[in-house]
């Protein structure tokens, strides 16, 4: 009977020490649990087809449809009902980055270019650097070093010893590549 009191004793001490322990760990945790702490992982969705400035400044009135296919693509919408319209749309949406949406419209009278409408399209090198997530970057440290702590650092050349045995290096190496049989 006297065994029961000192066990729980001993379990309810050990249970609190232990408590104590992961409180006392979490304090060391300096970033904090915030809300971007845990995220969920979110897929990279890609749209339509990419049109860059370069692209739309190649365009002309009074180009073939079929010239037009060559420099921007099959269009995303190509409607029986509007068989004078291609429809070029583009979307993007990463995470850490902002979504981007461009549309581009692309007006035929007959088999010829008559106008277009669209979205300001960036250029490759624009939309490139849009795709970049913005790292942060802690404190960096500074690369300056006094003449004291530059003496620190300097290395004595390394003594020539001659007391190596000429048997440890090998005379000739094997061949790369098998004789020819």
């Amino acid at each position: 009977m006297t065994a029961t009191p000192t066990f729980c004793f001993f379990t309810r001490s050990l249970a609190i020490g232990l408590v104590v322990l992961g409180v006392a760990g979490c304090s060391g945790f300096s970033g904090g649990v915030t809300r971007d702490t845990f995220k969920p992982y979110v897929p990279e969705v890609v749209q339509g087809n990419f049109i860059s400035k370069e692209q739309r400044q190649v365009l002309r009135p009074g180009m073939a449809r079929v010239q037009v296919r060559e420099i921007l693509g099959t269009p995303l919408v190509a409607s029986l009902f509007h068989a004078d319209r291609w429809d070029y749309a583009f979307s993007i949406q990463r995470q850490g980055v902002a979504p981007q949406n461009f549309r581009l419209t692309v007006h035929f009278k007959g088999d010829l270019l008559d106008r277009i409408e669209g979205d300001e399209l960036p250029s490759e090198s624009e939309f490139a650097s849009r795709l970049i997530r913005p790292r942060p970057t802690g404190k960096l440290p500074t690369l300056q070093a006094s003449e004291e702590e530059l003496k620190k650092f300097t290395v004595s050349p390394a003594p020539q010893s001659s007391n190596l045995p000429a048997a440890t290096l090998p005379r000739a190496y094997p061949p790369l590549e098998p004789a020819p049989r």
